[in-house]
């Protein structure tokens, strides 16, 4: 059996943003020599998420609409665990995009569906950030 473990660093500049780690990831893969397994990408912060969708837009925007809507950054006294820190909501918006994904690797490559693309998605940037790669297999 093959493993590689390695981590991407992200410097997100703004508070949320989402950033494509696709290509890293089939980099990682490929670096890995894994033609047959398993690659787990998760984010190692709990108010950062990593989740598979399509690459366009108009729908990371929807995410960014509908997920503030669910969960506001504004006003800050709303949220019990606001004190020290003003981030709750990102925690919450966190819970809903899920933590990691798991993909299948076939033949050394990402087993995907025809849209489905990587992304890590930050709720509360302005710091250094790490996202964990696992690869296993044969």
């Amino acid at each position: 059996m093959k493993t590689l473990t390695k981590e991407i660093w992200m410097n997100i500049p703004r508070r949320r943003q989402i950033v494509s780690i696709h290509s890293q990831v089939e980099d990682l893969v490929r670096e890995s020599g894994v033609r047959d397994g398993l690659v787990l990408v998760n984010a190692m912060h709990i108010t950062a998420s990593v989740f598979i969708n399509d690459n366009e837009s108009g729908l990371h925007s929807d995410y960014e609409k509908w997920l503030e809507r669910l969960a506001p950054e504004k006003p800050h006294s709303q949220y019990a665990h606001n004190g020290y820190e003003d981030n709750a909501d990102a925690h919450l918006k966190r819970q809903v995009m899920g933590r990691e994904v798991v993909v299948a690797i076939t033949d050394g490559r990402l087993h995907l569906g025809p849209w489905e693309h990587i992304f890590y998605y930050e709720f509360d940037g302005k710091r250094k950030k790490r996202i964990l790669v696992k690869v296993i297999g044969e």
